[in-house]
């Protein structure tokens, strides 16, 4: 278990590439609510956004998890804690005022961001613009 990668995976970076090039700014393997003992791959503060890239094997992935040959009892407990601790995650920071994200790694980089990204510009506040009332400036005859 060694080998495997804990950050910076191939589906991690494609997304990240996508987010930067899209012109979005965020941190990397950050933990989003400082009390809660978890990291997000890619973190939006101002937005309060945390964007988790999920293994299918790791993480039990309806379509593609295939359950192990040997040791099954172990890897079927190791499995369901994960998503229990996926789920617990996700409610968490819900309840901080987070929005949680979960990509896939099998998912299309591009669609994946298309998602994160229409979530982090729908977190933006823009300005109303002066509409003008109708005065112009001048007393009342």
């Amino acid at each position: 278990m060694q080998g495997n990668k804990s950050r910076d995976t191939e589906p991690e970076r494609k997304l990240r590439s996508i987010l930067f090039r899209s012109g979005l700014r965020y941190r990397v393997n950050t933990r989003p609510l400082e009390k809660l003992r978890r990291t997000a791959d890619v973190v939006f503060p101002g937005a309060r956004i945390a964007v988790f890239v999920d293994g299918c094997y790791w993480h039990g992935c309806p379509e593609h998890y295939r359950p192990a040959r040997e040791n099954q009892q172990f890897w079927r407990t190791k499995i369901d804690g994960n998503k229990a601790r996926d789920t617990e995650t996700d409610q968490l920071l819900a309840e901080g005022g987070w929005q949680s994200i979960r990509v896939w790694e099998h998912e299309e980089p591009h669609t994946a961001a298309l998602r994160v990204i229409a979530a982090v510009r729908a977190t933006r506040v823009r300005p109303q613009k002066n509409i003008p009332s109708g005065r112009t400036g001048h007393a009342p005859p």
